[in-house]
């Protein structure tokens, strides 16, 4: 997830539109958001106070407008496609085996590359602590709680703790090696537990840690953003990022240096977590897309209901795979391209009056400012925006 917090963006200027796709917090019919005030864990009043009205969910859809909607739609699901089907292609076709040989100036050894898969783990567990969570939460106690829920990544489904989590178990399955929560043979866990079974077992509780604590938060985050439980997710993926910085990493580097102990490992990474990861994401993005293709033929409500759940299930091989951001999906900047977070949803809105979609591309020549606008248009989030609102999937009016 490429994080740009742009704060002007939450200050939208949709109510001056005239085009009939904006119903202003004022309207007869208003449809705000204003959850009730939250709970913790065991029934008491949290500490978060009701969530502030969001004016920009108000972005509804009507069969007046339905092929300005769909096309939209199927213009970003085609994108996600060919990004999920270029990722997987240059995995399987070029850098799993320039990985799995390690005979590079950039991994010089099986042990660069487990080098590689460690610093993928901290990355993450360290985004998910201090940014995904960390940012709404930071905006929150400083005052500032209509930012703190635009923070929020996955917040019109309602899919934020299993984005969270799921980024933990990618760390998992990069431990592990695999994607079942089973230890494979040949994977750091199981070397590892023969050399220092104590170290491994810590390793395996501060995984669990994090997960559980994530999913521990209540649901959905957006409107529990300062509980107890969010602090205690915070602190478990910091312990989780400091364990693989301190302990993980230094273990392996003073005590394990041949290859042939770690290109098993390397190879099981690869070929069972890396490969089929991002093959499931094509896949189910092909799937995503071709829900929409049929949204746009005949939107319904049971039509945005199958977009709902074809976008869940592409999310899940995305978030975890956020364990392994590097190589292709960084070379080719798809990670941006598929996940960009937050939306510039008042571009969003202009686009579906105008139709004029140029403003999600870009060419060679174009500047770092233009591709992230272009990427805020794009990508899994503005796909969600348009299916999902208030945790459910849209519905035809």
């Amino acid at each position: 997830m490429k994080k740009t917090f742009k704060h002007a963006m939450l200050f939208i200027a949709a109510c001056t539109m005239t085009t009939g796709f904006v119903a202003c917090g004022n309207d007869e019919n208003d449809n705000t958001l204003v959850p009730t005030t939250p709970t913790n864990n065991n029934g008491s009043t949290s500490t978060n106070d009701t969530v502030p009205t969001i004016d920009v969910n108000n972005l509804d859809f009507k069969m007046a407008y339905a092929d300005k909607w769909a096309n939209y739609m199927s213009i970003v699901s085609g994108l996600l496609k060919d990004d999920a089907t270029t990722l997987y292609n240059e995995w399987n076709d070029r850098y799993a085996d320039y990985f799995k040989a390690h005979n590079s100036d950039e991994y010089l050894s099986a042990l660069n590359c487990v080098d590689q898969i460690l610093d993928g783990c901290k990355e993450i567990a360290s985004e998910v602590g201090a940014s995904k969570i960390g940012e709404p939460y930071n905006y929150w106690v400083d005052g500032d709680r209509e930012a703190a829920v635009y923070a929020v990544e996955s917040w019109y489904s309602w899919h934020s703790r299993e984005d969270y989590r799921n980024n933990i178990y990618s760390i998992r399955n990069a431990y592990y090696g695999t994607r079942d929560g089973s230890i494979s043979p040949n994977s750091l866990s199981a070397l590892l537990a023969k050399k220092n079974p104590e170290l491994d077992q810590q390793a395996k509780e501060a995984i669990q840690n994090a997960a559980d604590a994530i999913w521990d938060i209540p649901q959905p985050f957006r409107n529990n953003i300062s509980t107890i439980e969010t602090v205690a997710a915070m602190l478990a993926c910091a312990e989780l990022e400091e364990f693989i910085d301190k302990e993980l990493k230094p273990y392996f580097n003073d005590n394990i240096k041949t290859d042939e102990e770690l290109d098993p490992i390397v190879r099981q990474y690869v070929d069972v977590v890396v490969l089929p990861t991002y093959k499931d994401l094509m896949n189910k993005n092909i799937a995503l897309d071709n829900a929409v293709k049929e949204f746009k033929k005949s939107p319904s409500d049971q039509a945005f209901a199958a977009c709902a759940d074809a976008w869940l299930a592409a999310r899940e091989p995305w978030e975890q795979s956020e364990a392994f951001l590097f190589g292709p999906v960084d070379e080719k900047g798809l990670d941006p391209n598929m996940d960009s977070w937050p939306l510039d949803q008042a571009q969003i809105a202009q686009i579906l009056n105008s139709q004029d979609f140029s403003n999600l591309y870009w060419n060679e020549s174009a500047s770092d400012s233009k591709i992230e606008e272009a990427q805020s248009l794009r990508g899994f989030h503005t796909l969600e925006f348009l299916i999902f609102k208030d945790g459910k999937a849209r519905t035809v009016k």
